[in-house]
Formats: structure tokens, sequence, C-alpha cells
């Protein structure tokens, strides 16, 4: 099957006119989480990969499975004033307004190869300032692994024009 059978999609949520993309459908199937993780596994097998780097929520439950099946460390990208020792930060615009997320200052080695994960790619906001804290932590990302691309938004084309290499597993049109 294909991973777009396990995506259900939500109309008018959170908004009128939205087609939501709920993955939770996804998770909690065994058949379809693991079709997703294997596929991402398959994709970066061959990149040395010293961690993945899961964004805040659902990139946490794609990065911690598919670092234990890269073999490499995982490090949490955590909405501002989560992570208890010394952080950098990012900040990028929302819709309305801004938000913030931050790693650990000793999450990284210089020179380490990190794959960036999160659940989908919209705007690229979150996703481009989860790659520029890899940067700051003079790291290198070697990709940005998503389920789901919504090409029509920008995200994905906006990460490529920032020299990153995007890897969904599927796009959906629309918002």
């Amino acid at each position: 099957m294909s991973i777009t059978n396990y995506i259900r999609t939500i109309p008018d949520f959170p908004e009128e006119g939205i087609l939501f993309r709920d993955l939770t459908t996804l998770f909690n199937d065994s058949d379809g989480f693991a079709l997703a993780i294997d596929q991402f596994t398959e994709a970066f097998a061959d990149l040395q990969v010293a961690h993945v780097a899961g964004i805040e929520a659902r990139g946490f439950i794609l990065g911690g499975a598919l670092a234990y099946r890269l073999g490499a460390g995982f490090i949490p990208v955590r909405k501002k004033g989560k992570l208890p020792a010394e952080t950098i930060e990012r900040s990028y615009d929302l819709e309305y307004g801004s938000a913030t997320i931050e790693v650990h200052t000793d999450s990284l080695t210089a020179g380490d190869r990190v794959l960036v994960v999160d659940d989908l790619i919209a705007t690229g906001g979150t996703a481009l300032a989860a790659v520029e804290l890899m940067t700051q932590l003079e790291a290198t990302t070697v990709a940005l692994a998503a389920i789901v691309d919504l090409p029509d938004l920008g995200g994905s084309g906006r990460l490529r024009s920032a020299g990153v290499d995007v890897h969904a597993l599927c796009t959906f049109p629309g918002h």
C-alpha cells in the first residue's frame, strides 16, 4: 500500500477551506508506521548520519525510530523553554506571529552529519529554522525528511533554495 492510504484528510480543520492531513492514522497503524520508517531508512542508510534531529512534536515520533534504525543518536528540536541545559535558539515567522525552537549547545560536534525530520512540510519555516540551528552548531544537514510535502505552500521550494536536500514520502496539493 501507498503511504497516502494511511493518511486521513479532514476538511475545514483548523479553519474553513483547509484540508488537514492527519498523520495520527499512519502512526496508529503498525504497517503504515513501519512502511514510513522503512522507506526513510532505505533513503538514508548510506549517508553516514551521526544524528537525527526530530522537530517537536511529531518529528520526535519519526526521529526516534529512524535514529534507532540508522544507528544514530537522536536530538530533540524543541519549542523554546523546554530544554534544561544551555541552548541556542532560532525564531521564525508563522502566518500570525512567530515561534522559537531550540537545541542543546552540546548536542552535536562540529562536522557531524545530521538528518532533520518532521512530519509535514508546509511553509518550511520550522524546518529551515532547525537546519539553521544545525549549521550554527557547525554540523552538516544531509537532508530534511518528512512524510508529507504540501508544495503549494512553498516550503519545500524554500528549503531547496537554501541548499537543503528535501525528501518527502508523499505530496498533497492545496493547503
